[in-house]
């Protein structure tokens, strides 16, 4: 079935293009990660107006074979730098298709002991569709009687001949460019046009960028009905990832779910659906554990049972009664070894910081917050010497070669981490780096980690972490080993779902300490003020003032290019490098978004300097040797993540007469690697002159321009404005309409929706009573969260989330004990309807 469908579909698509058929010459270029290959064709036939005997071929094919001749189809194109080329959109082996040619095709080199007369006997059974007749289905050579050898043979060989090769021809059909077909390949080998074909929704489930709109296009072509279960239930599931994604909740209710899911379902194909099939399969995602259904909160399975396993490893470590593991420090020692960090690091600690060490140090888990300028880096350097003097461990990390190093520090962004490493001058990696996760980006749910070994871990910039990436991390802490978790509460929350840092303060049951005090102002510095101004609500008086280190330029959005342009030609001027230059925006789009200011930025940091400068073109951006590029995903395989900047080293261009390369490459130069890109993995990288304020998190820069106007209306918050002033490590230019800055100061962001913090209390102190001010911080008023008639869903935890305690194993008991479809979908079952009060020794026989 699969297979005919995939068939009908090449067909027609072979039908609306050109057509080469010939034999490979030369493959002159095979991507190592995708199936994307440059052929060079000996041509025997064409539709093409073509009189040469060889061109070349580009498009996604599996093992080429030089002795075979292919089918190609699709379109002749003019590239600009490798002339003219043929570009397949599919292809296909000319297997024989006569008897003659399938007995001689079956009789030869690639099929050891099948000879001439079994080959005819194989072809008189089963016709001139001998090959596609085995590979549907091999139980056909059963009624010849060939010997089991044999019998292996045809089918093992064409398996191997033609299996891939139909499935990338499948694929092909169906659209996916290299990347996305290599990576569904990858997820479902040989089963590939069957999983397709049996529900193509699997592939928005399965594959991260494969969206429901591409799997409904294709389940259209194989006459899917608008209301086939597997599609309502691929909607919801799309509809819950987008909410996530759109909004960083962790939950949401059932009157948004319902509505855009049925938005999604109803636009996309043009029809009407019944909303009570929506709710149908809504419940039966509950019973495949897809969603999680507690009160009226609806949740994607793995970020609910997300927030309860951070919880439940907060539990495990500041729950260790482990003797071998137990500690004391007394006031007396913990002094004593600190006024010896004093002297060594040329520090006077304050009361505060001197309170706060000497709880980081006795802590088994800790909260560590406050603004810039409080001593955060500070403590954290102290906190290191400190613990390599109370444990009587060496820092140098060269008496570490064979066993693990004491201490480990890592934060999300390699910038934020390369900071930590320079402040303490300990190494200091990724978090990804630090878990082992090598793999490319994809679901973190289904990765890997190792193990952490040592007895000291910091985390920097715990605001940016979203809550899978927290369920890895604490997943891999070892009990016994101290946690201390740093961060700016008032910062941007994670890009991913949650708000993990801030709920974790909200927490009454976490130990945490709040650095108040305001060191770095003595230098004069007015960003530092300025910073803690818009964090309570407020502009200073002397906010379009300019200081020694931060000025103001009023001016419209339309204006804002040209103010920017000038600005940083001067300071190139002056001596500023591209790498001390940062422009930070919101947005993207608009004659004052990132994209148009790059293009200008450019121009004055590294412009063209003639016809022989090397740049290459991609998405509507030139990339130059010395061009400041941005990281845009997470490539843990390559030491680079998400928000890393890096620089431009080197182009490699396959035209080039003396190129060594088969196809275009950038080499580009991050802090803590280098890197080479095929033409194919540039969607990974853009422009770096400005870049978004989320992006900069983590990150500091010599000289920050920010501009602010109201074309970025819809982004203007307090904590995007308090992230991008306190990137600014040293000057910080503002440009902009005056009432944007101060719209940023009076929106107060919503927090998201999350459970976390109900989570941590439900596991460390069940028979507490929550806090007020906790559930209204972590519990915001829900977006279209009144229920309808019928919405209300509810379930208590779910007894699967690792090692689950008993005191939050159990939902609450129902009040109501008839069956209803809100308890099938909650989970709350009770097998003891109308039971209430029995006990298993009231059945047992008495002795």
């Amino acid at each position: 079935m699969a297979t005919e469908s995939m068939d009908l579909l090449a067909t027609d698509r072979g039908q609306q293009g050109d057509y080469v058929v010939g034999s490979v010459s030369a493959v002159f270029f095979t991507s190592q990660d995708s199936f994307y290959k440059v052929l060079l064709i000996k041509v025997s036939e064409t539709s093409l107006d073509w009189h040469e005997d060889e061109i070349v071929v580009t498009g996604n094919f599996a093992d080429i074979k030089d002795d075979v001749v292919y089918r190609f189809t699709g379109k002749r194109v003019e590239h600009p730098k490798y002339g003219v080329q043929f570009q397949a959109t599919n292809y296909q082996n000319e297997t024989p298709t006569s008897r003659n040619g399938v007995i001689a095709y079956l009789s030869g080199d690639d099929f050891p002991g099948v000879g001439k007369k079994t080959a005819e006997k194989v072809v008189d059974a089963l016709g001139a569709d001998a090959i596609d007749a085995i590979l549907n289905d091999h139980s056909v050579l059963d009624p010849l009687g060939l010997s089991p050898k044999v019998t292996q043979t045809l089918v093992t060989q064409l398996q191997t001949n033609n299996g891939m090769e139909q499935i990338i021809i499948g694929l092909n059909g169906y659209g996916f460019g290299s990347t996305l077909a290599a990576a569904i390949y990858n997820r479902y080998q040989e089963k590939t046009l069957d999983v397709i074909h049996d529900n193509p929704y699997q592939l928005a489930e399965d594959i991260t960028r494969v969206s429901f709109k591409r799997a409904d296009q294709i389940a259209t072509q194989l006459g899917y009905a608008p209301d086939r279960p597997e599609r309502l239930r691929a909607g919801i599931l799309q509809t819950l990832r987008d909410l996530s994604v759109a909004n960083g909740d962790t939950y949401t209710t059932a009157k948004p779910l319902l509505t855009n899911t049925l938005s999604l379902l109803e636009n996309s194909r043009n029809v009407r659906l019944n909303p009570q099939q929506l709710a149908d399969q809504l419940l039966e995602l509950a019973k495949q554990q897809k969603v999680v259904g507690d009160e009226q909160r609806i949740y994607l399975k793995p970020l609910y049972d997300d927030e309860w396993q951070i919880a439940e490893h907060f539990n495990r470590l500041l729950q260790d009664d482990d003797e071998e593991n137990k500690q004391t420090f007394s006031d007396k020692a913990i002094q004593q070894q600190l006024r010896k960090v004093e002297k060594q690091l040329d520090i006077t600690y304050d009361e505060s910081q001197t309170a706060a060490l000497t709880a980081a140090i006795r802590a088994k888990v800790l909260l560590l917050t406050g603004g810039p300028g409080t001593g955060k880096t500070t403590i954290i350097r102290g906190l290191v010497h400190l613990y390599a003097k109370m444990h009587d461990v060496s820092l140098d990390i060269n008496e570490y070669k064979e066993r693990p190093f004491p201490v480990l520090l890592a934060a999300p962004t390699g910038r934020a981490a390369k900071r930590m490493s320079e402040t303490t001058d300990l190494p200091a990696s990724t978090i990804h780096r630090l878990l082992g996760l090598t793999g490319r980006e994809g679901n973190i749910e289904d990765a890997t980690t190792k193990d952490l070994e040592g007895g000291l871990l910091i985390i920097d910039e715990v605001s940016m972490v979203d809550v899978s990436l927290m369920k890895v991390l604490l997943r891999a802490v070892p009990v016994g080993m101290q946690v201390i978790l740093v961060g700016d509460k008032d910062q941007l929350p994670s890009v991913g779902p949650g708000q993990v840092f801030h709920d974790l303060l909200a927490s009454d049951q976490l130990p945490k300490i709040q650095l108040d005090t305001i060191y770095r102002q003595g230098d004069g510095s007015s960003i530092i003020p300025l910073a803690h101004a818009i964090k309570k609500g407020q502009l200073p008086a002397d906010f379009t003032k300019n200081q020694r280190d931060r000025s103001f330029i009023a001016c419209r959005a339309n204006q804002v290019a040209d103010v920017i342009d000038q600005i940083v030609a001067k300071a190139h001027v002056k001596g500023f490098s591209a790498a001390d230059i940062q422009v930070l925006a919101p947005m993207y789009r608009g004659t004052a978004g990132i994209d148009h200011l790059n293009e200008i930025l450019q121009e004055i940091l590294n412009p063209k300097k003639d016809e022989r400068t090397k740049e290459v073109t991609f998405r509507n951006q030139q990339f130059r040797i010395g061009d400041k590029v941005l990281h845009l995903v997470n490539s843990p395989e390559n030491n680079v993540f998400n928000g890393d900047i890096g620089t431009i080293t080197g182009i490699d261009l396959a035209s080039d007469p003396h190129s060594k390369v088969k196809s275009d490459q950038l080499t580009i130069a991050f802090e803590q690697t280098e890197v080479t890109y095929q033409r194919n993995d540039w969607i990974r990288l853009t422009l770096a002159y400005c870049m978004s304020i989320h992006k900069a998190q983590g990150s500091e820069f010599k000289l920050v321009i920010l501009p602010m106007v109201s074309q970025y209306n819809r982004m203007l918050q307090r904590n995007l404005l308090y992230t991008a002033v306190t990137r600014a490590a040293d000057m910080l230019i503002l440009v902009g309409e005056p009432q944007a800055f101060a719209t940023c100061v009076e929106n107060l962001s919503v927090n998201r929706a999350t459970t976390l913090t109900q989570r941590i209390q439900a596991v460390l102190a069940p028979d507490q009573t929550p806090s007020p001010t906790a559930e209204a911080e972590t519990q915001p008023a829900e977006k279209d969260a009144t229920p309808t008639a019928g919405e209300s869903v509810t379930a208590g935890p779910t007894a699967d989330a690792e090692k689950r305690t008993p005191a939050t194993a159990a939902p609450a008991t129902p009040t109501d004990y008839r069956l209803t479809p809100e308890l099938a979908l909650a989970g709350q079952i009770d097998p003891m309807i109308g039971m209430q009060g029995i006990t298993p020794q009231q059945f047992m026989p008495q002795a």
